[in-house]
This record gives C-alpha cells, structure tokens and sequence, in this order.
C-alpha cells in the first residue's frame, strides 16, 4: 500500500489522515505530501490503521498522537488532561502584558499556561495547582522535557497556597453547563476539567472569592470562561471587591477572559 492508497482508504478528514500517518511512519507531513508513491511498511500500515480507527471513534487527534501545541511549545497530553486549546492563548498573552514575579495558576492540567508563562519569564517564581494527581503527573513531564521550573502542586484551586500572595493569579477552570449539548463531543476529556456546575460558573465563583485573599496589593487575578460569560465573571470579580475589571475578546471577538485588580 502507497501513502496516497493508505490517505484514500482512511475515512478521515484529509489534513488529520496526513498528520496521523506522519506520526504513524516518523516522517514528516511536508514528506507525506512529497511522496504519495511511497510503499508503506507493514508495521506503519498497521499503526496508521488503528489511528484511523480510533479517530473514527471520536477520540481526539491530539490524544492518538500524544501531545499538542500550545504557545510554541510541544506539550505531552492524554486523557487525564484537557487538550490546550488555541484560545487560552489569549490568557497568556495577557499575563505577559503585565509586570510580575510571581504568578499561580490554577487547575494547570498539562502545565500549558504555567509552562508558557515561564519560558518566556524564566526569573518569575510560578506555582501551579491541580487537583489531579494524574494531571500534575503530565505537567512535571512536559516542565522536564522543556528544563523549565515550576513548582507544582496537589490541591484544589487555591487550597495549596495558604498564606502566600502572588503578583497574578490565573486560571482557565471548567466553565462548560453541566446541560451543555456540546460534551456530547467532548466525553474523551476529562469532565471534571470541562463542567461548571449547572450555569458553568460553580468553580469561577470559588476562585473569585477566594483570589483576592492571595493577591498583593494591585495584584491582578485573569480568569477565562465561556462565551456569554463575560458579564456574570465581571460581577463575580466586581463581588469579591477588584477593580478595574475588563474583558478580552479572542481572535473570534467572542468575550474570552474576564480580569480585575486587587485595591
């Protein structure tokens, strides 16, 4: 079998069938495209077949593969974790905007926001928090295979940072209705990474309650949430006593993080 008779008979979108194959024969995608002719081996032929299968099951591409991209970084992911998503970008993008030496985030799953963080701020002191032993596995592997220190933590939210305050907080909690039609898509990732309670806002509301107590003086806590959200997290923010809050639009200009600073 060539690779274009193997990308014919996958039944898969055409750019996942290349990207499949490519790691399925440890070559790239650009060779995958170069060379149709080329005679697959039977052992390549056979990895690239239960990769077609899984992905015609709906298991995410990401987790066949076993890592994801996210700020520049390859990171390791499996289903313990939730798959970094382009648009958490936008919360980085935004913490690197402001002034810190030291930042906490919360719910770190893969390590993707702490570890992007601090490769672009090695001298910043960044804690992260998960509730996960299994996440918090997968994010010390992706900090090793990258040689940046963080320094993680077991625990819920904020509960691992008792009597410490931190320049920014940040956090990309579950935030998706518990009613929401599209976790029918989603039953591959973890739920408890994914669901907010009934409106989606059950773990924003603990950690806006909470936040402020481990910011310093004009500390900043950044929190993304869902679309529609934006008003609710303001009032959140705006209950809990920080001040000048805003919201961010992603690159979709759907309203994608919610931000405000400690007096």
């Amino acid at each position: 079998m060539t690779v274009q008779e193997a990308l014919s008979a996958s039944g898969i979108d055409a750019r996942e069938a290349r990207l499949l194959l490519a790691e399925a024969a440890g070559f790239s995608q650009a060779s995958v495209l170069a060379h149709p002719e080329r005679e697959l081996p039977s052992d390549v032929k056979k990895r690239f077949l239960q990769f077609t299968l899984r992905r015609g099951n709906g298991e995410p591409v990401a987790y066949i593969v076993g890592h994801k991209e996210f700020y520049g970084l390859s990171l390791t992911v499996n289903p313990a974790v939730l798959i970094p998503r382009p648009e958490t970008e936008l919360l980085v993008d935004l913490a690197l905007q402001l002034e810190f030496s030291s930042i906490a985030d919360l719910g770190t799953g893969s390590g993707a926001i702490a570890l992007a963080i601090k490769r672009q701020r090695p001298k910043a002191h960044v804690v992260a928090t998960d509730s996960s032993a299994a996440a918090l596995a997968v994010a010390q592997r992706n900090a090793v295979k990258h040689g940046l220190e963080v320094e993680f933590r077991h625990g819920r939210w904020l509960e691992p940072l008792a009597g410490e305050r931190f320049d920014l907080i940040v956090a990309n909690p579950p935030y998706v209705a518990a009613n929401d039609r599209h976790l029918a898509h989603l039953h591959f990732e973890p739920m408890d990474a994914l669901i907010g309670g009934s409106d989606g806002l059950d773990e924003i509301r603990e950690i806006a309650r909470a936040a402020p107590g481990h910011l310093v003086t004009g500390g900043r806590l950044l929190l993304e949430h869902g679309m529609g959200q934006e008003r609710a997290v303001r009032e959140l923010l705006d209950l809990a006593g920080l001040e000048e809050i805003e919201n961010w639009p992603d690159l979709a200009r759907i309203p994608r993080v919610t931000g405000g600073k400690v007096k």
